[in-house]
């Protein structure tokens, strides 16, 4: 089995639900859904689930990765640290889809206090189904990347 159709998931305890309704909606889509938790309400730190997401992600063993927290910052902010990882916070299709587009993401944050479960669904949609346009776009990736050595 490739990358290709995977996808990783991690939140906090704060987006269990939207989590799981997000998980729910991609298996019903075809892609392999690759949920690493949490699976409790119990308090937990953000940061620990973006990076587990992220080197998920970075290592290959998932083509995208979708993480979650309260306002979706401080995951998205913790993941971007993993090289390799080009991660944006969305709220709107529009900014979903041109983050795939323009940037190459290739992993969506999510907050699930900003945003209900209709529109992540939405969202996520949104960035899956756009590729990446290359071109003069390439060039600004490659700075972004330039910057992690």
């Amino acid at each position: 089995m490739t990358a290709s159709n995977r996808v990783v998931l991690s939140s906090d305890h704060a987006a269990i639900p939207l989590r799981q309704a997000i998980a729910a909606h991609l298996a019903r889509q075809d892609w392999v859904v690759v949920d690493i938790g949490p699976t409790t309400l119990e308090s937990t730190h953000y940061p620990k689930h973006g990076e587990a997401a992220a080197r998920r992600v970075a290592s290959g063993d998932c083509r995208f990765g979708i993480i979650l927290c309260g306002t979706g910052q401080g995951i998205m902010m913790a993941a971007n640290k993993v090289k390799g990882i080009r991660c944006g916070v969305c709220a709107d299709t529009f900014s979903a889809r041109m983050i795939r587009r323009h940037n190459d993401a290739n992993m969506l944050s999510i907050g699930a206090r900003v945003v209900g479960e209709g529109l992540a669904l939405d969202i996520v949609d949104a960035f899956l189904t756009a590729d990446f346009e290359g071109g003069r776009h390439a060039a600004r990736v490659d700075m972004i990347t330039a910057l992690e050595a």
